[in-house]
């Protein structure tokens, strides 16, 4: 029997007053954490929320966001995180597909209207017992009267909560993808599924009483919520919060904050090499010593980005491969072994990797395939969708989606995602393989390629591109330089220059609306 929510129980025992949660300028102890999270399983549970009911949680990262999360585990609910980004109609159909019977929902600010889109939705869903605003407390006054306030009804609450033993196979958290072929599915994933992942980053990483985390990767994106959050929590580590990402300012409380442990995606780590206004090269050195690991993943790292950010700041970076149904993590370069620039590293304990052609046979080694794999990280499944289920996972083995191949050693390289892979005159081109080449040009600082419709070729290559700052190109000048570089079948023919490219709220290019 285990619950993910233990991991903060044992630690308000045992280290009572060290620093759990740093968010807004506040601290909160270990202790505190804990019983504010005993408030808000005791306020659910006076609502006639039941355990196993789903429970939708939207909020950026503050310190509510753990509060309310963990508090919904203590009574055996089910987390059902939610971008803040999302409008009513998408709110509508996580609420409807999850069967959420209680809604947590951030009240926003003058830039994101989070209850107006919130309010909207939850007119129009029926199956809802309550929804529960949480304020935003430099905008009090903008809360509309339909729903509780959560502030209010903490005052009330019981700071205590019985034991409660749950099965660890039970649904902890509803995950919903991203929706880029359809709409979005929620992957269930264990408290199980979510305590060995959480558990394996904090022992792989060496998490240790001398580290600070910190957490800029939405949580209710599971790269953030389990490996950062979760794992800070299981190794009673301090994890400070931040709502948005702004590449000075992180640096600013990296410094302040001696942080030593940060996650991100590949655009993030771009940002802190072509976006930062204040600070130059020997400052940012110096922040090496006490930043001493930066995880990578949600997406697939240039090795010109990745060596340029280590040359600049010191800090190595470790790449990894995972996704929502993994909990998230598959494979990771570890400190332990040989870290291996341009793959994503060893498999997981407990994991197994295969890559397989169409046929489903396992392929050899530095053959191209679909990545697949099985153990303790495999979700239960798609909720209520067992035809998607079905499809996903066979015999235990999760089919990805993506394309990869095996070193000697053991290693994944992942090559791209399926859909994303481009057919010119019947020849599979992988997108990836261009934006390597593309983004060593020394006035490129961002690229993605994509298929377009061609009546002659089928698909044709087309580049979007982001200059560095104070750069000039001209198409042609850059259709010279690539045709040296890349075979006569791969180089895009069309090129587009813009000043960003589309991204999600987790700072993964979104190709699809490039398309």
């Amino acid at each position: 029997m285990i619950n993910l929510s233990i991991a903060l129980e044992d630690n308000a025992f045992k280290i009572p007053n060290n620093t759990a949660i740093i968010s807004e300028g506040k601290k909160f102890s270990y202790k505190e954490l804990n019983q504010l999270s005993n408030k808000v399983a005791n306020i659910i549970l006076d609502l006639g929320i039941k355990p196993g009911d789903s429970i939708a949680l939207q909020s950026p990262n503050i310190a509510f966001f753990p509060i309310i999360y963990y508090g919904i585990l203590k009574m055996g609910g089910v987390v059902v995180p939610m971008s803040i980004m999302l409008k009513k109609k998408e709110i509508l159909h996580i609420l409807n597909d999850s069967n959420a019977k209680l809604y947590f929902f951030y009240q926003g600010d003058d830039n994101l209207n989070i209850a107006g889109e919130a309010i909207k939705a939850i007119k129009e869903y029926s199956k809802l017992t309550d929804s529960i605003i949480i304020e935003n407390f430099e905008n009090a006054g903008y809360i509309n009267t339909i729903p509780k306030i959560l502030s209010s009804l903490m005052e009330n609450a019981s700071s205590q909560l019985g034991y409660r033993a749950y099965n660890s196979d039970q649904t902890a958290v509803i995950i919903y993808t991203s929706g880029t072929t359809g709409k979005s599915k929620g992957a269930e994933l264990t408290h199980s599924n979510l305590a060995w992942n959480a558990s394996l980053t904090v022992n792989l990483f060496d998490f240790n009483k001398n580290d600070v985390s910190l957490t800029v990767l939405p949580l209710f994106h599971i790269f953030g919520q389990n490996c950062i959050m979760n794992a800070s929590i299981f190794a009673g580590i301090p994890n400070l919060l931040l709502k948005r990402f702004d590449p000075d300012n992180l640096i600013k409380i990296i410094q302040a904050n001696k942080i030593t442990i940060f996650a991100g995606v590949p655009t993030m780590f771009w940002s802190l090499l072509n976006e930062l206004k204040f600070y130059n090269k020997q400052e940012l050195s110096l922040l090496k010593e006490h930043w001493r690991i930066a995880l990578s993943g949600g997406a697939a790292m240039p090795k010109e980005l990745l060596n340029d950010f280590e040359n600049i700041y010191g800090v190595r970076i470790y790449e990894g491969y995972g996704m929502s149904e993994a909990s998230p993590l598959v494979t990771y370069n570890q400190p332990k072994y040989k870290r291996k620039i341009g793959s994503v590293g060893l498999p997981l304990w407990g994991v197994q990797v295969k890559i397989v052609n169409d046929k489903l046979i396992e392929v050899p080694n530095y053959e191209i395939g679909q990545i697949i794999f099985r153990g303790h990280n495999v979700m239960k499944g798609y909720f209520k969708n067992n035809k998607a289920t079905k499809k996903a996972i066979k015999n235990g083995w999760m089919h990805s989606g993506d394309i990869g191949y095996k070193d000697n050693d053991g290693y994944l390289f992942v090559v791209d995602r399926i859909n994303d892979m481009i057919i010119r005159g019947g020849v599979n081109i992988y997108p990836r393989e261009i934006e390597e080449v593309i983004i060593k040009h020394p006035k490129i600082s961002l690229v993605a390629v994509i298929g377009i419709p061609d009546q002659r070729m089928g698909e044709e290559i087309k580049a979007y591109i982001v200059l560095k700052k104070g750069e000039q190109i001209t198409e042609n000048e850059f259709k010279i330089w690539i045709k040296a570089e890349l075979s006569v079948n791969k180089y895009p023919r069309k090129i587009e220059f813009v000043k960003k490219l589309p991204m999600n709220a987790t700072g993964k290019i979104l190709k699809r609306k490039l398309k």
